[in-house]
């Protein structure tokens, strides 16, 4: 069978991690890649070279109208991803996008109906859904073992926040970071959010509040069943990538707790240390950056629906607005409502 040939856009932080994740994949051929410095980086072309990938170019109109590419893996900043899931759709090349779609509701539905008629398939970066720890325990909570689900507790903390260059376009915490717990809320019981009440403060840095940010929320929905889920996210945690769930249930409890640089244990008379938590999110999840894209190949070689969607990405983005507005209004907000 012929190999899938890939394309890449987008050789920042994640960019390259894809990259690497893409040619260590014998089902597939990376053929071309697009970034807008890449040209400036004469060990980077020299690696791209070596790999064999022919076309190397600073405009991703050039990427897709070589008419070589069977996916592309859009890895760019938030701003372009509508336009360039559109341009690649209306070539009608199968998509892998990093979230969000859009930060505009009505620029997703807009492009989601063009990614429907062109027939192409879509599949969007929310990458904790393929952390083997999230996977137990959603798979747990599916087979019945914690009874109907009453309580989901989703602790997500960095450990340092991001620059406020970056603060100041990222749309917002609960549009940047709390989105990926809203997307976990619903993959790990399957269930729909119809209500969100939000809070937060700035207490970590006033410089994101001046950038019109908050750094620490809390954040409770209800789901459509009136169970309920609390997330809480801090743009800084000390001791590193704060990542736990916990879902209660009628006939018990299951958890995930964080990953440790290593399992050792200390015992003196001081008291019992043991390692930190895993310092970044490129560590913590890098096997699940791996099984991600490894499931979208997975999609093109079988013909099968993406296990996550460009509707998975709408609501995620409902729940974010909804949260947004619920902080600023001081209010619980309904899903409808947005």
């Amino acid at each position: 069978m012929a190999k899938i040939k890939f394309g890449i856009v987008g050789l920042g932080r994640i960019g390259k991690i894809h990259l690497d994740n893409l040619l260590q994949m014998d089902e597939l051929e990376v053929v071309a890649v697009a970034d807008l410095t890449v040209l400036d980086s004469p060990s980077l072309l020299k690696r791209l070279a070596i790999k064999g990938i022919d076309l190397v170019t600073t405009s991703y109109e050039t990427m897709i109208n070589s008419k070589t590419l069977d996916a592309v893996v859009i890895c760019t900043p938030n701003e372009s991803h509508a336009d360039y899931i559109e341009i690649a759709a209306k070539a009608g090349i199968h998509i892998f996008c990093e979230k969000p779609l859009d930060l505009n509701l009505n620029r997703v539905v807009e492009v989601l109906s063009v990614v429907k008629d062109s027939g192409v398939k879509l599949m969007l970066g929310f990458n904790r859904r393929f952390d083997k720890e999230f996977i137990k325990i959603h798979d747990l909570v599916e087979e019945g073992e914690v009874g109907t689900p009453h309580l989901v507790k989703i602790t997500s903390r960095d450990p340092g926040a991001p620059p406020i260059s970056y603060i100041k376009k990222s749309g917002g915490l609960f549009l940047d970071m709390t989105i990926h717990d809203f997307d976990m809320a619903r993959y790990i019981v399957g269930k729909e959010v119809t209500e969100v009440y939000a809070k937060g403060a700035v207490l970590v840095d006033k410089k994101i509040g001046e950038a019109g940010d908050i750094d620490t929320a809390i954040v409770i929905l209800t789901y459509e069943d009136q169970s309920m889920a609390i997330i809480d996210n801090s743009r800084e945690a000390k001791y590193g990538y704060d990542q736990r769930i916990e879902v209660f249930g009628s006939k018990g409890m299951v958890q995930s707790n964080n990953n440790f640089h290593d399992t050792h244990q200390l015992f003196t008379s001081e008291g019992v240390k043991t390692s930190l938590p895993l310092n970044f999110f490129l560590e913590r999840y890098a096997d699940a950056y791996k099984n991600e894209l490894q499931n979208f190949l997975r999609c093109l070689i079988s013909g099968d629906s993406p296990p996550v969607n460009g509707h998975d990405g709408l609501i995620s983005l409902k729940i974010g607005l909804a949260a947004l507005k619920s902080y600023k209004e001081e209010r619980p907000v309904r899903i409808d409502e947005i």
